[in-house]
């Protein structure tokens, strides 16, 4: 399907972080842009007040007239985690319409331009977020899909005026393999998805792959470590070809140096706390370098980098109470992010809220969730968050809840959740989690700023 035919596009699933990018650049397009989704949340309200005529009814009587009826200028975009019976799904599957996966459309969207493209188990959005920063910020210039909000431009899409695309690669479902980029970045292989894989080897041959997917004269960074042929190293804190050193904390901000074969970048300066965004910003430099960015536009445009919603982000921060909110919901995540707070707040009270993504994962890697958990001072665990799955036999939170060590540990319904933190008022809380504990930010934040 040719880019320039599309002029009309109906999203299935469009509030899902990925899909709303997609929405983003076709309106920029000037197409009409529709979509369903089962949930209204201030994404999908963001989207309507772009323009986007959103459905939340999964019928096919909500259908604009003019998506009605399959022409070659319509497309239709879904989503994996759309159920096989949703009406509308089935409507354009059983019309003929033409129906793309999101990362199909990333696939025909980057064709023919120069792509840099981010994978990872965990890492990719924050990683790919100060990639499409730096490129913006020092007038560079890139088009963006992010898996997250960047806060700098309170989007999760940029548009820019020259061939270069930013993308995030998702290793779900192999997705990442519609791409062919130019400069790959892979910043971890972590177990993960294996209700897709079934086990860590057939994930690891995925990102194989897709480092393979990269052009002939392509530039593959990987971090120190992985199983990647033909890649430049990058790490925080190891022997690597590019890499951090002289990490230090200083008046509450992580700065570090910036080494390679030919750049020596000294005093960075980073908002975002933790080694592993060190990393994460390392790999973001690597790649900005390559494109011949001068080191000190990029040394000012990654102090001024405010994050990414979600990714450790401050929602309050008075001398009464710090709250935290992260969407880490991987083990290796969660013990970044906990490694992160003890580095910046060690003498606080660790107080944690983490809802639990998946029965799957839950199950897959309860005693390493278990283990990170263990390290928090008091946990609230709420109910495992289902997504796309049907539940599991056996497999819920008092589950994981037995296998942790701590003492001051629950298990509270997201609905009491506001009560008991009231009661407990934490001088430092986090909320970590993929589901949507997210919606408890605004009254915990109340609650936090009110006392």
């Amino acid at each position: 399907m040719e880019l320039d035919n599309i002029k009309r596009v109906y999203f299935v699933g469009i509030g899902g972080i990925g899909m709303s990018a997609l929405a983003r650049y076709f309106i920029k397009r000037k197409c009409i842009v529709c979509g369903y989704d089962k949930t209204k949340t201030n994404l999908t309200t963001a989207l309507e007040q772009e323009g986007i005529l959103i459905s939340y009814v999964d019928n096919e009587d909500t259908l604009p007239n003019c998506f009605t009826e399959d022409d070659t200028e319509t497309l239709v975009v879904y989503t994996p985690a759309i159920p096989k019976n949703s009406q509308i799904l089935n409507y354009f599957k059983g019309h003929g319409f033409k129906l793309k996966k999101r990362s199909e459309v990333l696939g025909i969207i980057s064709k023919g331009q120069f792509c840099i493209a981010v994978a990872g188990t965990h890492g990719k959005t924050t990683t790919s977020s100060v990639v499409a920063h730096i490129l913006t910020d020092t007038g560079y210039g890139c088009t963006a899909f992010l898996g997250g909000i960047a806060t700098n431009y309170n989007s999760n899409f940029l548009i820019g005026n020259n061939n270069v695309v930013v993308v995030e690669a998702d290793e779900y479902d192999r997705s990442f393999l519609t791409l062919h980029p130019d400069i790959s970045v892979i910043t971890s292989m972590d177990a993960d998805h294996l209700d897709i894989y079934g086990d860590a080897s057939h994930l690891q041959e995925s990102f194989k792959l897709f480092a393979a997917q990269l052009k002939p004269e392509g530039t593959l960074f990987a971090k120190k470590g992985l199983p990647i042929a033909g890649s430049i190293s990058y790490s925080a804190d190891m022997d690597s070809e590019v890499r951090a050193k002289n990490i230090r904390v200083e008046h509450a901000s992580f700065v570090f140096d910036y080494q390679d074969a030919d750049h020596l970048i000294e005093g960075i300066s980073l908002m975002l706390p933790g080694k592993h965004n060190v990393e994460n910003t390392v790999a973001a430099i690597a790649v900005a370098l390559k494109l011949g960015i001068d080191p000190d536009k990029i040394k000012a445009a990654v102090a001024n980098f405010k994050g990414v919603k979600r990714r450790f982000e401050y929602i309050v921060n008075s001398p009464e109470h710090i709250y935290i909110d992260d969407y880490a919901h991987h083990p290796e995540e969660l013990r970044a992010c906990f490694n992160a707070v003890r580095q910046l707040y060690p003498d606080k009270k660790l107080t944690v809220i983490f809802q639990p993504h998946l029965f799957t994962r839950t199950r897959d890697f309860a005693d390493d969730f278990a283990k990170v958990l263990s390290t928090a001072d008091d946990l609230v665990l709420l109910e495992i968050y289902p997504a796309r799955e049907l539940p599991l036999e056996g497999i819920n939170s008092q589950y994981l809840l037995d296998k942790i060590s701590l003492e001051d540990k629950e298990i509270c319904g997201k609905d009491l959740v506001v009560a008991r933190i009231k009661n407990k008022q934490p001088e430092l809380l986090l909320t970590v989690g993929a589901g949507d504990i997210d919606t408890l930010i605004q009254p915990l934040k109340t609650l936090l700023t009110n006392v």
